[in-house]
């Protein structure tokens, strides 16, 4: 895989790349749909991939096992022909807590309901933060309406009782709609950066991306193939391929649209990604095939 840091080029479709890799390592939210609805073109292009050149496999931050993301796609009628399997956050946080639940450890639970599935079948007991272990984040209670402000006190408590915190979204931010939100992320950095414990599951840290090439070399039935990653963001998905040593395809058609809106040449997209100490090697709005 290419590392030399150059500027990155715009290609127009996933063909022109076609003849240089082998399968596809493709971030969800912000590449695939925006929270609502999937991005024109992008499930024909995944299907076009998979039909002409090798495996999809979906890499996302989502909280969630990899099945509750798959309900999520077949909502938004995203063809499960789109893709050869997903792997979530969510599945690592899960591994987690069964472990800890093995050794006895108490869990206190932060998030919305919709990331419950995470929790369930695991024999772990949960309790109040003051009778707990360790946190497990995956987001704000209503991410829809809350902010950062609004789970200061909370933060303060967690730093009082010194509990280790799992973060099982690294996100900071994603766009639903029109709308930008806060996710796991941005709180389990606020924590850390005042000297909490954090344990960061997912993009961009690298063991989630040795599973993703274990999927990967089984799904090619090959030692080294080569691999594309794609995605949006800039914490996350291009910094996490960067370090895994991945080819990048960089969508700005996600949150460097919608935070940005500065993303149209080589050298803004250089500019964007500089900022977060990464570097893409090619770009392009939206998935097309």
């Amino acid at each position: 895989m290419s590392a030399e840091k150059t500027l990155p080029r715009k290609i127009e479709s996933l063909q022109e790349l076609a003849a240089d890799y082998d399968a596809l390592l493709c971030d969800v939210w912000g590449v695939i749909h925006n929270g609502y609805n999937l991005f024109p073109g992008v499930a024909e292009a995944l299907q076009g991939w998979r039909e002409n050149v090798g495996p999809v496999l979906l890499l996302t931050n989502a909280p969630r096992p990899a099945e509750a993301v798959q309900r999520r796609l077949d909502r938004m009628d995203c063809p499960r022909s789109a893709y050869d399997g997903i792997l979530s956050s969510g599945d690592a946080a899960r591994d987690m807590l069964t472990q800890r639940g093995a050794e006895g450890q108490v869990c206190y639970f932060v998030g919305a309901s919709k990331d419950v599935d995470v929790l369930n079948g695991i024999d772990i007991e949960f309790a109040p933060a003051e009778d707990a272990d360790f946190i497990l984040l995956t987001g704000m209670s209503n991410d829809m309406e809350e902010t950062l402000e609004d789970y200061a006190d909370e933060i303060a408590r967690w730093h009082e009782l010194k509990l280790p915190l799992i973060c099982a979204n690294p996100d900071r931010i994603v766009q639903i709609g029109e709308q930008v939100i806060y996710c796991a992320g941005a709180l389990a950095e606020i924590y850390e950066n005042n000297g909490g414990e954090v344990i960061w599951l997912g993009k961009p840290y690298l063991p989630i991306y040795e599973t993703g090439l274990t999927r990967l070399q089984k799904m090619t039935n090959m030692e080294t193939p080569r691999i594309l990653a794609i995605g949006d963001g800039f914490k996350t998905d291009i910094p996490g391929a960067n370090a895994a040593e991945l080819d990048v395809l960089f969508i700005t058609g996600g949150l460097s649209e919608t935070l940005t809106q500065e993303s149209q040449t080589p050298e803004d997209v250089e500019t964007i990604l500089r900022d977060y100490d990464s570097y893409a090697h090619y770009f392009m709005k939206h998935l097309i095939w």
